[in-house]
């Protein structure tokens, strides 16, 4: 007779997401199990052995956690992916002798017939062997004798089926059929330095939590988690640090983890939020000079990546870039490398005035082919139309670089159009947003970049103000020339504007001046309407959020 009463009444199967929001409810959680032989299958020796480039290193401060991890980077020139996890390979515990681990570790010279009685002979002799000469060979045996000293020894009892859920690594362990697979008894072998951040993880795949929250334990425990898979930690640890206070120092560390971490998902956001708290700190490039000309490359580079750099204009960040070129990178080839391959993308060349655009040119920081690119590049965008740089803008906001999206400029750029012939002029055009001419009132102005007639700088601003009877508030534009010495200069201007329906410009005011160091002229209301009208959402004067504005100006003689 079939007993169909198995179980507990009610009982349903339960499909758990191993890799969840740490966030969530926890699932899965086999902490009870936890090095528990009534619930585990197998017996894990885990062997410490000393690590002599990093045992001066603590933990106690992020900072000497930053250093350790300096360390290992240096280290990782030498050592692949694939030597760093056989640091982790299984041995068999009846010889003490080196097997191959769960990854295809085998050399080629190496015959078939694993269960050979002189595999594990020949296995550890390819292993110690050098193949880069005699005393590269001496060298590497002198630091595997030192690093191979087993401190101490642990033993726990796992379960097979937890670890390999949770972890691939794991998984193609138990599974792909080599010698390790069919052993009952696994031995892995850690640093010291590793040995913390290792039980914690093993923990973690049981019970989906961990017992430490200080951010070095935590990032200890993220690159355990990444030598082993475990991305439900990674996630886990990633949550936690973002959730921790961040400082410059923790950001600069989140940004310098090693390139698999960095390239995880589940790490993703905590080097989003790293980034963004730079670009928040150093927006005032100004304010923080000396600190970000400190910053290393990937510091530089999430303060780069913002649209809300408070700078003049983006001949600012150019210079900025140059600067900390040059200050970090001496040598010619070396500087241009990294501006040519790294920084110079940051640039936002468009944005840039002809006048700096030309010194680019002949920069000779920047390689000549990619500052000719470049500079033809910007100067293709000039000269489109304000919609179809407003797609380019669009297409090119989830680029890294977004070269076509214009920051928060203290001073608005400017398209200018200079003639030489018949007689020196330059006809400007100025874009404004509805929103920064909202913003204006009731006493703001807004400046646009400079730009040159004559070897002399201009500029346009634009206000919000009263008219000539105090009467009410009403948008101005007015023209003035930098302050550059005593030199005069007899100018005649034209200002017009684009208005519905045609949406042509229409002249809206025409004088003469002679210009002085310093000094503006213009036209206090220039529709001849009140601010409310000028505003408005039915305003003649604004095509599709934008208000177009046109100077005009000629030299007198």
């Amino acid at each position: 007779m079939r007993d169909w009463g198995l179980g507990p009444p009610h009982q349903t199967t339960v499909v758990m997401d191993l890799d969840s929001d740490p966030t969530t409810a926890r699932q899965s959680d086999f902490a009870f199990a936890f090095n528990d032989s009534n619930f585990s299958d197998r017996l894990l020796r885990i062997e410490i052995v000393g690590d002599p480039l990093h045992e001066s290193f603590g933990c106690g401060a992020l900072a000497d956690w930053a250093a350790r991890l300096c360390d290992l980077r240096t280290r990782d020139v030498v050592e692949n992916q694939l030597d760093m996890r056989c640091s982790f390979a299984a041995l068999d515990v009846n010889s003490g002798q080196e097997e191959h681990d769960a990854f295809d570790c085998q050399q080629p010279d190496v015959e078939d017939g694993i269960g050979d009685d002189n595999h594990d002979e020949v296995a550890l002799k390819m292993i110690e062997d050098s193949p880069s000469g005699d005393e590269a060979a001496k060298d590497d045996s002198k630091l595997s004798e030192d690093e191979s000293k087993v401190l101490r020894v642990k033993t726990l009892h796992i379960s097979s089926p937890i670890l390999a859920a949770k972890s691939p690594f794991f998984y193609k362990l138990f599974s792909n059929g080599m010698m390790e697979s069919e052993q009952r008894d696994i031995t892995l072998r850690i640093s010291t330095t590793e040995e913390a951040a290792f039980m914690e993880l093993l923990n973690f795949m049981y019970s989906n939590t961990l017992s430490i929250n200080t951010a070095p334990a935590l990032l200890d425990v993220l690159m355990a988690a990444d030598k082993f898979e475990v991305i439900s930690c990674m996630r886990y640890c990633s949550h936690q640090l973002r959730n921790l206070p961040m400082t410059p120092e923790s950001a600069l560390v989140f940004l310098d983890l090693p390139s698999s971490v960095l390239m995880g998902d589940a790490v993703q956001p905590l080097t989003d939020a790293a980034k963004h708290f730079l670009a928040a700190r150093y927006k005032d490039v100004s304010k923080y000079q000396e600190e970000i000309m400190n910053l290393p490359l990937a510091g530089i580079e999430a303060v780069l990546c913002s649209d809300d750099l408070q700078v003049a204009s983006e001949d600012a960040v150019y210079d900025l870039v140059l600067k900390w070129s040059r200050f970090h990178y001496q040598k010619l080839e070396e500087r241009r490398d990294i501006l040519c391959s790294q920084l110079g993308g940051y640039i936002r060349y468009p944005y840039m005035t002809g006048r700096k655009l030309k010194k680019l040119l002949t920069c000779n920081d920047f390689d000549c082919d990619f500052a000719t690119k470049v500079v033809i590049d910007a100067l293709f965008f000039k000269a489109e139309a304000p919609h179809r740089q407003r797609n380019h803008a669009s297409e090119e906001s989830t680029s890294t670089s977004r070269r076509f999206v214009e920051r928060s400029y203290k001073y608005r750029p400017v398209k200018v159009i200079e003639f030489e012939l018949p007689r020196q002029q330059c006809v400007v055009y100025l874009d404004l947003k509805r929103a920064e001419c909202a913003n204006l009132f009731p006493s703001g102005r807004v400046y646009s970049q400079a730009f040159h007639l004559g070897g002399q700088g201009f500029f346009l601003s634009a206000h919000c103000n009263m008219d000539q009877q105090s009467s009410f508030h009403c948008f101005g534009l007015f023209l003035g020339m930098q302050e550059k010495g005593s030199v005069s200069f007899a100018v005649d201007y034209e200002f017009a504007a684009r208005s519905k329906p045609t949406e042509e410009y229409l002249s809206k005011y025409k004088g003469n001046y002679t210009f002085t160091g310093g000094k503006a002229v213009g036209y206090r209301n220039l529709f001849s309407i009140p601010w409310t009208n000028f505003i408005a959402e039915d305003s003649l004067h604004f095509i599709n959020g934008i208000l177009h504005l046109r100077a005009e100006l000629t030299i007198k003689y």
